[in-house]
């Protein structure tokens, strides 16, 4: 019987990032959320460097691979921050975690000037949400600097109010995440250097957001890995009645469901409960791996 994930990996290859080499196929990575906004979605805005140190210090030993910090709330009708503002959320953090932690860290930004500042004080990765849309430049300087990108298909440009009925969503979202990547080739981006996000929760509808988990294997035939950023989101809320925080088991659904259809990276909140579920689902659809606790 062909393994299907040891062709993927074969396909995909890898992609360094700080002092980690990323073996795409062999298991699921996992990507913690250390969030500096205080008005997120998710209710998790850390408003002091201590509590955001300690809390990526924690995820680090709970299981994470990378950590995600970011400075301005992603939730719809999120009022934007100035350059200035979101520097002075997530530098700080950023310094001290470089000192302190070895995980590869990403700057969750679409700002160039907060990504080339983070970068420049141990940042290892870019992690774009509206997928080269507002700066296209983001791909020249992960290109001068080595760093892996993440290229995110936003429709919120398109659907600002989540209401907006697309003819068929995943090739929306394919179309999208296909010009994004070109941008970033153009620009100077090893392939290697590129992981894209299908955007769950960014200018979708709910049945639209559903229909891409059904569907997240489809997205395969960029050639890319796959990021999975579903945790606490509405998708979420609404069919569980809960909010943000309490939506952990939901979460948890959408990550198995997603590794069995491809995924290589989720981005989640609550690193310790995902880890399991990800050794558990990596022993099922990746033969012969038992992923570390």
């Amino acid at each position: 019987m062909p393994n299907h994930n040891e062709d993927k990996a074969k396909k995909l290859g890898h992609t360094h990032c700080g002092r980690a080499t990323f073996h795409w196929g062999e298991r699921t990575y996992i990507m913690g959320i250390v969030n500096l906004s205080p008005d997120s979605f998710a209710g998790d805005g850390l408003r002091n460097i201590e509590a955001a140190v300690g809390q990526a210090k924690r995820m680090a030993i709970e299981g994470a691979d990378i950590l995600d910090i970011g400075g301005e709330s992603t939730r719809p009708s999120s009022t934007p921050i100035s350059v200035d503002e979101e520097l002075s959320r997530v530098i700080p953090v950023l310094e001290k975690l470089a000192e302190e932690v070895t995980l590869p860290l990403s700057i969750d930004t679409y700002k160039l000037e907060v990504a080339r500042k983070a970068l420049d004080i141990g940042a290892n990765m870019i992690n774009d949400i509206w997928g080269l849309k507002q700066e296209p430049e983001l791909a020249k300087l992960a290109a001068q600097r080595k760093a892996p990108l993440i290229l995110m298909s936003n429709q919120r440009d398109i659907s600002p109010h989540h209401d907006v009925i697309f003819p068929d969503i995943i090739t929306t979202v394919i179309a999208d995440l296909h010009r994004a990547i070109q941008q970033a080739l153009a620009m100077g981006v090893p392939p290697e250097n590129i992981i894209i996000d299908p955007g769950i929760g960014f200018g979708k509808t709910q049945e639209q957001n559903l229909e891409i988990m059904r569907r997240l294997e489809e997205l395969k035939r960029l050639g890319r890995p796959i990021l999975l950023a579903s945790s606490r989101k509405s998708i979420i809320g609404r069919v569980l009645n809960s909010p943000p925080e309490q939506s952990l088991e939901g979460t948890m659904a959408t990550v198995a469901i997603g590794i069995a259809k491809g995924v290589d990276i989720v981005r989640v909140h609550d690193v310790k409960e995902i880890s399991r579920v990800c050794k558990m689902s990596d022993a099922i659809m990746r033969e012969g791996n038992l992923r570390r606790v």
